[in-house]
């Protein structure tokens, strides 16, 4: 059996919910997972933006047809109690979720301190790391039930954390505590589920060039496309790549830690730029 058959059978029958769905990595990775296992598998997409979700689902609808069943479900995972809503409202069928991809985040401005804006602050902490944690608590009982709470249970929990996350750079605190947070939190996660089959797993992509850029300058889009300049960023499928393969390896196999650079990066600020 060849490694891409194997992972597809190894997929088959799962329900994954993927956060943040609606455009970059997170709309990669549900397209990637439809990709890879076409025959049975059902996707939960959330974002704040319910059309680009239905878009995404029309999409993966076109090109595999009626074997990936895919829902689009609209959510802010900085408002807990919209977390807490989520799984009790799914219908009945996409409740039993085995894989949780932990995507959805952002950054706001390049301000450095004392001149960070709170608001900035407040939303990258509500949406990158508590929302995240929400998220997390609400897909772990039903991950500690499986095979009738047989070694604790089997799932995955996949974070898409940052090269943010294990360095800080100018321009960038508020962004790095958050992914550092992340980090922490998953390495601590992953110690206390231990005894169980749950792997926890976690991305860490370098630069990608998402809406992500655009966001951060408030919109200008002019801006953005500067930090692509002269370089080639990873695209959000190269991580979609990995995650999906993560998630396809041997239940024993656990990919805990990755970190993923272009070929011009070797560190949060050390980038090679072609004049």
């Amino acid at each position: 059996m060849s490694s891409l058959s194997a992972m597809s059978k190894r997929l088959e029958g799962k329900t994954v919910l993927v956060t943040g769905a609606s455009s970059g990595i997170g709309r990669s990775v549900a397209q990637e997972f439809a990709r890879t296992s076409p025959k049975d598998l059902k996707i939960i997409l959330t974002a704040r933006r319910i059309d680009s979700l239905k878009e995404v689902a029309e999409e993966i609808k076109k090109e595999l047809g009626e074997g990936v069943k895919v829902l689009p479900v609209k959510l802010d995972i900085s408002k807990p109690d919209e977390v807490a809503n989520l799984i009790p409202s799914l219908p009945e069928e996409f409740q039993d979720i085995d894989v949780l991809v932990n995507n959805a985040g952002l950054v706001k401005g390049v301000d450095k301190a004392p001149e960070i804006k709170a608001e900035d602050i407040d939303v990258m902490f509500a949406t990158n790391v508590t929302g995240l944690i929400h998220m997390t608590q609400a897909v772990l009982p039903i991950f500690k039930k499986k095979n009738g709470g047989k070694d604790g249970g089997a799932g995955d929990v996949i974070m898409i954390g940052s090269i943010a996350g294990r360095e800080g750079y100018p321009g960038g605190s508020i962004y790095c505590a958050t992914k550092s947070a992340v980090r922490t939190f998953t390495d601590a996660l992953r110690k206390e589920l231990i005894a169980t089959r749950i792997r926890i797993i976690e991305v860490d992509p370098g630069q990608v060039e998402t809406e992500f850029s655009v966001v951060r300058f408030y919109g200008d889009k002019s801006k953005a496309d500067a930090v692509y300049k002269g370089v080639e960023p990873l695209t959000p499928d190269d991580i979609a790549e990995i995650v999906v393969f993560a998630a396809g390896r041997r239940e024993n196999v656990v990919l805990a830690d990755s970190l993923i650079f272009p070929n011009h990066q070797a560190a949060a600020t050390v980038m090679h730029r072609k004049s």
